[in-house]
């Protein structure tokens, strides 16, 4: 018998890192170009991905779905494959907090579905040993083995869901949130005239800061538009284990004062970065369902 096809929501960066593993393995995909832009066409067919045409489609014939898109698209994505009374296994594999991903599991075992909690650590990969997809829940095992062939690595940490996402969150809490420390530490010292003896001292203490800061605060601009929902995951999985959120709140606003930058067609100056992080007209881009979808560590 025919094994039926695996459904990928959706095709952006990571999305199609993990398709490829899918299509590696032996799998069908299938995918949804309604709605859907050129890049992410391209990216799809470059894949050996099948399109589906809709999303009712995509849940009447797949026996399972992964999902990865911006975390603020996450429970809205799981909502609409419930409406349409998906049975299969669904997948999350967004960065969000271990909360959300109970919710989003109650939401798909409600429709008659079954739910794995997943969160990925590192970039799209293009060999293995790069990036990890960490499982959780009791079909957690069953996920893995679609994905056997790699490039994308598979950890099952257990049959709780929630586990998957929460080291998803401890890891990016540090990654990105460090990051957009590093951010805000290069621009006030720039507002207060103290760069250059700042960079001396880094220099003396850790002579690799110096670069390694500004290298990371101008590459971020690209993606500083969906790390801005992260953090606020982060914040809330900090607050629900009893630790302080606001480092992460205040990281999210470092995220959303560059977030114009994601357009750009190629980094921006570390001078343009530092005065846009100065401004205090906190910047709220339009969000999207997950055109562009790029998760990393």
């Amino acid at each position: 018998m025919r094994r039926r096809p695996v459904g990928i929501l959706h095709p952006g960066r990571m999305g199609a890192s993990v398709a490829a593993t899918l299509v590696n393995s032996g799998c069908t995909v299938l995918w949804v170009s309604e709605g859907r832009g050129p890049e992410t066409r391209e990216r799809a067919e470059s894949r050996g991905l099948r399109d589906a045409g809709s999303l009712d489609e995509l849940c009447r014939v797949s026996h399972t779905l992964f999902s990865v898109c911006p975390p603020h698209a996450a429970e809205d994505v799981a909502r609409s494959v419930a409406s349409r009374s998906f049975r299969g296994l669904y997948v999350d594999a967004n960065a969000i907090a271990p909360d959300r991903a109970v919710r989003i599991g109650e939401v798909i075992t409600a429709a008659g579905g079954a739910f794995v909690d997943g969160g990925i650590v590192g970039g799209p990969p293009s060999k293995r040993g790069e990036t990890w997809l960490y499982l959780s829940g009791s079909r957690a095992g069953d996920a893995a083995a679609l994905l056997s062939a790699g490039p994308l690595e598979t950890d099952v940490l257990g049959e709780s869901v929630g586990t998957a996402s929460a080291i998803k969150m401890c890891y990016a809490a540090y990654t990105k949130g460090s990051t957009a420390l590093l951010s805000a530490i290069l621009a006030v010292s720039g507002e207060l005239g103290v760069r250059a003896p700042l960079m001396r001292q880094w220099s003396r203490d850790w002579p690799e800061l110096p670069a390694q800061a500004e290298r990371r605060a101008t590459r971020v601009t690209a993606k500083a538009w969906r790390f801005a929902g992260e953090m606020e995951e982060i914040a809330a999985t900090f607050r629900s284990a009893g630790l302080p959120g606001g480092f992460h709140e205040a990281a999210a606003d470092i995220y959303r004062r560059i977030a114009h930058f994601k357009d750009a067609k190629e980094a921006p100056a570390l001078d343009e970065v530092l005065e846009a992080l100065g401004r205090r007209d906190d910047r709220h881009p339009e969000r999207s369902s997950g055109e562009e979808d790029e998760t990393d560590a």
